[in-house]
């Protein structure tokens, strides 16, 4: 037997060595585990970055995004992380929206200059809000669920969830945090 710690209240879930193969949905998996792992991983960088940064720093422009680092912060705690309502769509079987990737950049745009004046409080608020409740929806989740597949316009076809996770959750999340420790020189 194995115990794991995971989720915003800490709740310590038992899992036998059978649990780790891929099976009925809702067995939590080695994949689910790892991507819960690492979702909590960033979340908790992401707050922790957030907790940390100086007035001063948090107005500095991004160079990637064009964006002040406190308008960078909350696109990923609002938008990344809220892209775990598309893999509820999938888990559910529900059709996803048809949104180009125009879309989403000009949805993007709108969201910065929406919360160009976010706090550091409303900002982790959003990130422990959305970050926690993803891990504990991924942490439910069993291998098969990864493997749920939906159009997504944007990104050109197909994906699993587990591509989304790693792609728009993970992948490009972390690299907005790469990209507000670089201008911050954190």
């Amino acid at each position: 037997m194995i115990f794991f710690r995971i989720g915003a209240n800490a709740i310590l879930i038992l899992l036998t060595e059978s649990s780790f193969e891929s099976g009925p949905e809702g067995i939590m998996g080695k994949r689910t585990i790892d991507l819960a792992e690492r979702f909590k991983a960033l979340n908790n960088e992401m707050i922790a970055f957030v907790e940390n940064c100086s007035d001063e720093n948090w107005r500095k422009v991004c160079p990637g995004e064009q964006w002040p680092v406190g308008v960078v912060a909350r696109h990923v705690a609002a938008s990344h992380f809220g892209a775990l309502g598309l893999v509820k769509m999938i888990v559910a079987g529900e059709k996803l929206p048809d949104l180009s990737g125009a879309a989403i950049d000009q949805m993007n745009v709108k969201h910065a200059d929406k919360h160009r004046n976010c706090t550091r409080d409303e900002v982790l608020k959003t990130l422990r809000e959305n970050g926690g409740s993803g891990v504990d929806y991924v942490a439910g989740l069993g291998d098969a669920d990864l493997d749920r597949i939906g159009h997504v316009a944007a990104a050109g076809g197909d994906l699993t969830v587990e591509q989304i996770f790693e792609n728009i959750i993970l992948r490009s999340a972390g690299e907005h945090l790469a990209h507000t420790k670089a201008a911050t020189g954190a």
